[in-house]
């Protein structure tokens, strides 16, 4: 889904959760969560609430956007208001490498992406807190270490939450280890908001394209040899649906390690326009890195066979690219529905993202 699953939100988050007044206190932390009571931040400079699972699913099924802050909370009032972990080091210089990623990029395969997807999708669901949810993380696990087998220099490993489903972070060694990483990202999680735990959730498009987009760009560039000067990324996040859970847990693990990071881009719905549409890559246009915006538009330009848009603002900080405009995208997403089936999925839509994250990666960290 759009809203939860941008890096720069996670963000925000971090930003939101630290030296909030009054400071709720671990020992409040510890038995309101022991209760099964969960904490979420609704708005900025407003104090987190207390919610039950139930209320922060009526939430959800409102529309409601909120950040789970449970986990993370207590961390953050540790650091100071104003230490964010993020430096962006890169200028974001225009796309050069045209030459050497024109053959990288003939290798993307859907027929690759669809046999990932069919995997994926043929779990009930990928809830977070689902035992099929952490059957599909390691199915995902599996995949990108067979993927990255006989690389000394790539690892792929479990990023492990207090719920069940682990998110999965592969790391690219660069020649250069020290400097700020570039990383890449999309949440392998999904949800049936009208039976979450055992309801029918294939999520194909949200978020089952963003993450085999992911997997394809990742084999594609391990096959070409890739082995980039600074170092390289690839996050699959568990329990974005239910507020951001996985990201925030990676987010504020950087910044209490000070992992310096150059850039971020998310990969979240790649798969759908609506019928009758203009088919374009639709970025987001609001609370963004301007920068890092104008670098996606010129990789776009260059390595997609589709235009790049401006999307509808919506008031949140945001920063990636997106299947359509608002109102053009998918809207089967959180049910039985969402599946590759539906009027308006395209595997030839989907390709071009894969491809500029294949680009993404190449340009920023060769």
């Amino acid at each position: 889904m759009r809203f939860e699953s941008t890096f720069n939100l996670v963000l925000a988050a971090v930003a939101l959760v630290a030296h909030a007044v009054p400071i709720i206190s671990p020992d409040e932390i510890a038995v309101k969560s022991g209760e099964g009571l969960r904490l979420l931040s609704l708005a900025e400079d407003v104090e987190p609430v207390w919610k039950t699972e139930d209320e922060k699913l009526e939430l959800m099924r409102a529309g409601i956007k909120f950040f789970d802050v449970t986990e993370v909370y207590d961390q953050e009032q540790k650091f100071p208001p104003k230490n964010n972990f993020v430096s962006i080091a890169a200028t974001f210089p225009a796309p050069s490498h045209q030459a050497e990623l024109a053959p990288i990029l003939k290798t993307v395969s859907t027929t690759n992406m669809q046999t990932y997807l069919s995997a994926l999708t043929a779990f009930n669901n990928r809830y977070y807190k689902s035992s099929t949810g952490t059957q599909a993380s390691n199915w995902i696990l599996d995949t990108v270490k067979s993927i990255t087998s006989g690389r000394s220099d790539i690892t792929a490993s479990l990023f492990s939450h207090s719920w069940g489903q682990p998110s999965i972070v592969v790391k690219i060694a660069g020649k250069s280890p020290s400097s700020p990483v570039t990383i890449v990202g999309a949440h392998m999680d999904s949800i049936n908001l009208s039976n979450p735990t055992n309801g029918r959730a294939p999520g194909a498009d949200d978020d089952g394209t963003g993450t085999v987009n992911l997997i394809e760009g990742l084999r594609v560039l391990v096959a070409a040899g890739f082995k980039p000067s600074t170092p390289v990324e690839f996050h699959w996040y568990s329990g974005e649906e239910s507020g951001l859970l996985g990201s925030q847990a990676i987010a504020t693990s950087y910044k209490s390690s000070g992992v310096q990071v150059k850039a971020f881009m998310e990969l979240d719905m790649s798969g759908y326009f609506k019928p009758g549409t203009t088919e374009v890559m639709a970025l987001q246009a609001d609370y963004i890195d301007e920068g890092l915006n104008t670098f996606l538009k010129s990789l776009i330009t260059a390595y997609s066979r589709i235009p790049w848009a401006m999307d509808k603002p919506i008031g949140v900080p945001s920063s990636f690219p997106y299947e359509a405009v608002t109102g053009n995208d998918n809207p089967n997403i959180h049910s039985a529905s969402d599946t590759t089936s539906v009027n308006g999925f395209s595997w030839a839509h989907s390709l071009e993202f894969a491809k500029i994250g294949v680009a993404f990666v190449y340009e920023l960290s060769v």
